[in-house]
């Protein structure tokens, strides 16, 4: 199945790279006969499927932003490297300004797979209608739907514009209640017309409920208003459908993911066809390429954020089973030696700051310090892309949010939480609290994009952690880019 969606996307990539989305597109076909059947129809939506593919790496930066942010991860600035202007550290500490890398690629990759899907609906309401082409349709909605719903959680008041052959030429903002309000309506309008299958790939009905269960688990930020329990609801109608908990923390992220029972909805990477996976070039050690058997050298940069490390107990499986750290072999078990200092690659998982230059630290606290991702599987002979599938969606996450909308409206969330926590070699808990439940949260989901949103939800986004300062609660939403304010005024206006 992954073969062939990546596939359709290439077909579908060449053929529009010669071809505007607002042009006729059946050149070979009459227009009266154009789509002729249901492959034709699912083909149409493709290309707005691919515009997914960049927001994990620096081409679109919203997994980074997510991550980079958070009490997780930190990118350090080691002697020479990782510094690039201070962005990574301006990240963490959330010193950003509206000119920062990642607040301007977020922007602009998301507004792209909006205006992409915008543009596919209005081809699509241009043709001959019929029931398959109608649910199609309503499927691209709910794709877009997603799309709005990065950027708003990201950046608050947006334009919120349905259509592209119709948007104004300088949109104004719509106020985030008034955004978050339009996107529930859509997504609940689409489901019937979904396809209640589990394709991992596609905005299915499951797709919708998970994405409406987001949106209501995160109503009180978008809108003032909590909803409890429709986020409750939601997360049943997930937990009852065709997933099932992993029976090893590891299953979900290992190189062949595709079939995982947990995974909802994904991106479907590859290291040849699909690029735009290297969060093991981002974190590990230049020479840990001979502990993979690498074919390119990997960059020595992100490492877990010490104090987060230390939230993982002893015999907790996810510890050893989503990072890399102590002394690292080559796949001949031979110890690796780092190439300036020569000393066996013994990596102390506790990162002793974000700016480490010498003669303040050492060449080994310097290169060779903090706890490196491993949580998706790098396997032997891995390239400069993975192929791991990147869950956007999965069950455990909705157990995990299940208990948190049961806590929060007085009731008892154990049973949603203790088997994750059994699965991981740990104890049970009886009462869960909040405090308990976001720290579960971040052990579980780490490094999957979920920890700023959810430090958000949670209240302590503005409190200090490791190296980052306390700050109030206006950095809850990036700024609107320079970029796009300068090329449109009315973004700078009050919301409409």
């Amino acid at each position: 199945m992954k073969n062939i969606y990546i596939l359709f996307i290439l077909a579908t990539i060449v053929f529009s790279s010669c071809t505007k989305l607002d042009e006729e597109l059946y050149d070979k076909i009459p227009g009266d006969v154009y789509p002729e059947n249901e492959n034709q129809i699912a083909n149409l939506s493709v290309e707005a499927y691919a515009k997914l593919r960049p927001i994990i790496d620096d081409e679109g930066w919203w997994f980074l932003a997510q991550e980079i942010s958070s009490d997780e991860l930190a990118a350090p600035t080691r002697g020479s490297d990782w510094y690039d202007g201070g962005k990574w550290v301006d990240m963490h500490t959330h010193d950003w300004s509206n000119d920062n890398e990642g607040v301007n690629r977020i922007w602009g990759n998301l507004w792209t797979g909006i205006t992409t899907c915008n543009q596919i609906l209005d081809l699509m309401h241009g043709l001959p209608q019929n029931e398959a082409l109608v649910k199609k349709a309503k499927e691209v909605e709910v794709l877009r739907s997603f799309y709005y719903y990065l950027l708003l959680d990201n950046y608050g008041d947006v334009p919120y514009l349905t259509s592209a052959k119709n948007a104004p030429d300088l949109p104004y903002k719509m106020k985030k209640e008034a955004v978050y309000d339009s996107l529930i309506a859509t997504v609940s309008g689409a489901i019937p017309s979904l396809k209640a299958i589990d394709n991992k790939y596609m905005a299915t009905r499951y797709m919708g409920f998970a994405l409406l269960a987001k949106l209501y688990l995160n109503a009180e930020t978008y809108s003032g208003t909590p909803q409890w329990k429709k986020a409750s609801q939601y997360c049943d109608s997930i937990i009852n459908g065709p997933y099932s908990l992993a029976t090893n923390n590891k299953d979900p992220f290992i190189t062949d993911n595709e079939n995982s029972s947990e995974i909802i909805f994904s991106i479907p990477f590859d290291e040849d066809n699909f690029k735009g996976f290297r969060l093991h070039m981002r974190t590990l050690h230049y020479q840990q390429n001979l502990e993979f058997d690498m074919t390119v050298g990997p960059w020595n940069g992100f490492a877990v954020v010490p104090t987060f490390f230390d939230t993982y107990e002893a015999g907790d499986a996810r510890k050893d089973a989503y990072h890399l750290y102590g002394q690292r072999f080559d796949t001949h078990g031979n110890k690796i030696l780092d190439g300036e200092t020569h000393k066996p690659l013994d990596i102390n998982p506790h990162l002793p700051a974000l700016t480490m230059v010498a003669p303040t630290y050492t060449p080994e606290q310097i290169r060779t310090s903090g706890a490196r991702v491993g949580k998706y599987e790098i396997k032997k002979g891995t390239k400069e892309n993975l192929s791991n599938d990147f869950p956007l969606f999965r069950i455990t996450d909705f157990y995990l949010m299940k208990a948190e909308a049961e806590i929060q409206q007085g009731n008892n969330g154990d049973q949603w939480v203790n088997p994750i926590r059994q699965r991981a070699g740990v104890s049970t808990w009886a009462g869960t609290t909040l405090t308990q439940l976001l720290a579960e949260r971040g052990r579980e989901l780490y490094c999957e994009g979920h920890r700023r949103q959810d430090q958000i939800r949670f209240g302590v986004w503005g409190q200090a952690w490791w190296k980052k300062p306390t700050h109030g609660n206006s950095k809850e939403f990036f700024p609107i880019p320079k970029w796009a304010s300068d090329a449109n005024p009315n973004l700078l206006a009050p919301p409409k």
